[in-house]
């Protein structure tokens, strides 16, 4: 099912975490990951169809920007026992079979998806160097069979904003994709 992501509001502290790398299989926090010009949180699986649509060209984001500085981790929170694709295995088989530039962590009781209020994947939370929301929302326009290219426009301009030292647009779009497969209660 199609879902779009909720309004997180800027300015937010972005939310410690520890959870499990699946490619190296140590535990990764917020602090070993952030960076002190920008850092991107994304929620991303391995099954989404929007997900793998944007895949490669985020793959080369995450590259230009890390080698300004800007630090990426993904996370996955989806339950694996009913999407076993998005499981530890199969995301570190992704992981290493598309040489992810950043950490890929599973978050298995899903309490990080939820802090951070996610809804969807993929999904892009960007903080500034004191660890504040200043982007929460799509990589860009482009969306399975829509003929759009995939650029990660709106991604790529918020980090140039943030690294520029210039305001991120007001102007955020939400993101879309396929919805968070919770546990059920």
């Amino acid at each position: 099912m199609v879902q779009q992501t909720a309004s997180v509001a800027p300015g937010n502290k972005a939310q410690d975490f520890a959870l499990l790398d699946t490619v190296s299989d140590k535990i990764v926090s917020l602090q070993d990951v952030s960076s002190p010009k920008a850092t991107v949180i994304m929620f991303i699986c391995n099954h989404c169809p929007y997900v793998q649509h944007i895949l490669p060209e985020l793959l080369k984001v995450a590259r230009q920007y890390k080698a300004q500085g800007v630090s990426f981790v993904a996370i996955s929170a989806n339950d694996a026992s009913f999407y076993p694709e998005d499981g530890p295995a199969q995301m570190k088989k992704l992981a290493k079979e598309m040489n992810f530039p950043f950490p890929y962590l599973y978050d298995q009781t899903q309490q990080v998806a939820r802090t951070y209020q996610v809804e969807c994947t993929p999904d892009f939370y960007v903080y500034n160097s004191n660890m504040c929301l200043a982007y929460h929302g799509q990589f860009d326009d482009s969306r399975p069979k829509s003929n759009i290219p995939v650029t990660g426009r709106d991604l790529r301009q918020a980090l140039d904003a943030l690294l520029a030292g210039q305001p991120i647009p007001e102007h955020q779009t939400p993101s879309i994709g396929c919805g968070i497969k919770w546990r059920a209660a």
